[in-house]
């Protein structure tokens, strides 16, 4: 018996696509293309094209079009503390640093700074009553081009009446905000919690970086909350990785550095 319409329209494209044409990241033939190539029903070609985008070889974007699937070579995160500096991997410097170390590009979008008053979540990470003003300062991050996490500290509005004003400037601060912090109010960073959440991605999280709406590629979210010296609360980064090419390890003790390589997506 042989096999229905759109399985063997599936099969061809799925043989051109494993070949290396079309490329990775490069659009897929539109549906007329497909239905004038194949000589089918532009349904049979709608359940071709659905058949391929469930083993995930294609994805398609409202009002783009249907693209190839992109293959990713993950980026492994150290989300431990390090033993100088007492920072985890991820976030500012060390999240340049560490991308740099792996002979890959890392990049930032320009920083925005906004004035929020802090939600019910925000506000019991940061021990303060929701409502609080407080700053934050977002940035959209890549590797080799790609977007690859967004990242958003929050800072109480009160570090700024302190005296810490550089926090409302949108720039990098070339010490850190947090370094920054310990010269202006003497508060230094002594330790941090990260709490980790799986969820799938929101509109604007699946726009930015190009994956599924419908929660086929989950992102993590990574809320870490930073401490005094007094075991206070002194900010809180939440950053957002798609998980098709973010790994993290996280390491306790003296160990040796890992002697394998993460598994191409």
């Amino acid at each position: 018996m042989a096999d229905p319409m759109y399985r063997v329209i599936a099969d061809t494209l799925r043989q051109e696509i494993e070949s290396g044409e079309p490329a990775p990241g490069s659009q897929l033939p539109t549906e007329p293309e497909l239905t004038e190539r194949f000589n089918a029903s532009r349904n049979t070609v709608r359940d071709a094209v659905k058949s391929l985008v469930a083993v995930g070889l294609v994805v398609t974007r409202p009002g783009q079009g249907t693209y190839v699937t992109e293959r990713i070579d993950p980026f492994v995160t150290t989300l431990s503390a390090d033993a100088e500096s007492g920072f985890g991997g991820g976030e500012e410097t060390s999240y340049l640093s560490e991308v740099s170390r792996a002979d890959r590009e890392p990049a930032t979008s320009t920083l925005r700074v906004e004035i929020q008053a802090a939600t019910d979540d925000i506000a019991a990470r940061l021990s303060v009553d929701p409502g609080t003003q407080l700053i934050s300062r977002h940035q959209q991050r890549f590797i080799n081009n790609t977007p690859w996490s967004l990242q958003t500290s929050f800072y109480p509005m009160g570090f700024v009446t302190r005296g810490a004003t550089r926090l409302v400037s949108a720039e990098d601060l070339p010490m850190g905000a947090v370094q920054s912090i310990q010269e202006t109010l003497a508060l230094k960073q002594t330790g941090y919690r990260d709490w980790i959440t799986v969820r799938a991605p929101d509109v604007n999280e699946t726009a930015f970086f190009r994956i599924p709406g419908d929660g086929r590629v989950p992102v993590y979210e990574i809320f870490r909350t930073a401490f005094d010296q007094n075991l206070k609360p002194m900010r809180l980064t939440v950053t957002v990785f798609p998980a098709d090419r973010n790994q993290f390890i996280l390491e306790v003790g003296s160990v040796p550095a890992p002697e394998y390589e993460p598994p191409s997506q």
